[in-house]
């Protein structure tokens, strides 16, 4: 509803700023949803204040946690999406998720880390044991209030290294 005013006045305000697409893959194909992420904000530009597009994939608001798909089924959705994503941008998408829902829908599969960045969300002190695969969370949601409104989220790293980020 505010997509448009969020996203292009944190750019104009010379923040950087992303998208995400929250998940349904029960509803159609990755390359669907991929495709209609891009085409309606969800892109990239090496502009140095965009980052990468992020899929959120994570617990079912509306059913079955793992929305009815195989591990198998559901790491195939997921890289029909990332690969789309990276065919229409040229970025892989960052991958939001939980460990615990990343083993359980995916076998805790291990063939995302070198491609795709990772946020992690764990609402703790401590970021834990992350998904096969990563070394490292890109991005950690460790609260959904706090100090700023919404979630709360940390860079693991400094100001230039989002810079970098957000240029490829």
């Amino acid at each position: 509803m505010y997509f448009a005013q969020q996203y292009n006045g944190s750019y104009n305000a010379g923040l950087i700023r992303g998208a995400y697409h929250f998940a349904l893959p029960n509803a159609s194909s990755g390359a669907t949803q991929a495709n209609y992420f891009v085409s309606h904000g969800g892109g990239w530009s090496a502009d140095g204040k965009t980052l990468p597009p992020a899929l959120d994939i994570e617990y079912n608001p509306y059913g079955a946690t793992c929305y009815g798909l195989s591990q198998s089924a559901m790491v195939s959705w997921i890289r029909d999406f990332s690969d789309t994503v990276h065919s229409r941008t040229g970025r892989y998408p960052t991958i939001y998720t939980t460990t615990n829902w990343w083993t359980q829908c995916t076998g805790n599969n291990g063939g995302f880390g070198t491609t795709n960045p990772l946020w992690i969300a764990r609402y703790s002190t401590s970021v834990g044991t992350l998904p096969n695969g990563w070394g490292y969370q890109t991005f950690w949601q460790f609260a959904d209030s706090g100090t700023f409104p919404g979630d709360q989220d940390y860079f693991n790293g400094a100001a230039d290294r989002l810079r970098a980020l957000a240029l490829g």
